[in-house]
């Protein structure tokens, strides 16, 4: 009969526990996607940092968005250079979404974002010129999107045939 309490009384302290120890891993997890997501809002404001801080790649890049073709090569690799790593933040949070990590919410506004930026022709140049570059599976989600046929709306209002600026990086 002791043998029959001891083992119902490890039950009553075993559970408890067991489900401490599930609160736990529940926490954690929600403590890792949260920093994760908190990494990827850091390297994006790093990233649209560089924009506000250079008119002069502002310049390339609201050029380059009208047409990838029509920069001069140093503008070219300077619209690259950029906008590679743009993409490369939407693929990481792509797959942050797919992961489980960030919400689908917050992976619509980003692809909203992505979505009025593909929808600019000299996007579209660079990726059929860079698509390689980038995995597959995020190809095809970008692919989808170009297909759509999305309106270009992103810079709408700033009157992009009146910009001027240097045609050159130098």
């Amino acid at each position: 009969m002791l043998a029959a309490f001891g083992q119902l009384a490890a039950v009553f302290v075993g559970i408890p526990s067991l489900i401490y120890l599930a609160v736990q891993i529940r926490e954690q997890t929600k403590e890792r996607r949260q920093s994760a997501v908190n990494v990827l809002t850091a390297q994006w404001g790093d990233l649209t940092c560089a924009l506000y801080n250079s008119a002069e790649l502002s310049a390339i890049f609201l050029r380059g968005v009208q047409s990838f073709a029509d920069l001069d090569p140093v503008s070219k690799l300077r619209f690259s250079s950029f906008f590679n790593t743009f993409l490369n933040h939407f693929e990481a949070m792509y797959f942050a979404q797919c992961n489980g990590i960030l919400t689908a919410s917050s992976w619509g506004k980003m692809e909203r974002t992505l979505s009025d930026l593909i929808a600019y022709p000299g996007i579209q140049q660079w990726w059929k010129e860079r698509k390689h570059w980038h995995t597959e599976e995020f190809g095809r989600v970008v692919d989808a999107i170009i297909a759509r046929g999305d309106e270009p709306k992103a810079f709408s209002a700033f009157n992009l045939r009146e910009l001027v600026g240097p045609k050159t990086g130098t």
